[in-house]
């Protein structure tokens, strides 16, 4: 039987984390829960980063991936505390997580 990521065209394993290697937010697959190690700024006063963290994306935070978007599984539904954001995956992808337990 197949799972449903995988008739949206979604055919990765399942994601299995280091506890000293941080993977990007998005890496996750859809219910995987994650701390945030740290967010990239591309230059300096990068806008995208400060907005990120602004909206939450500091590091210690727990972070779930709940969804990923119709088409091309873009754009990613994150949740932060109680507050859910659709992230654009280039977003998402400048976002560095750990696996819960581990420590930065």
């Amino acid at each position: 039987m197949r799972s449903r990521l995988a008739n949206c065209g979604y055919n990765r394993e399942p994601f299995l984390f280091s506890a000293y290697l941080p993977v990007r937010l998005s890496e996750l697959l859809p219910g995987n829960t994650a701390v945030v190690h740290t967010v990239e700024d591309v230059g300096s006063a990068d806008p995208i980063a400060r907005r990120l963290r602004d909206l939450g994306f500091v590091a210690g935070e727990p972070v779930k991936l709940v969804a990923f978007g119709p088409v091309g599984n873009d754009p990613l539904l994150v949740q932060i505390g109680f507050t859910r954001f659709a992230l654009r995956r280039s977003e998402a992808a400048r976002v560095q997580l750990q696996a819960a337990g581990a420590s930065a």
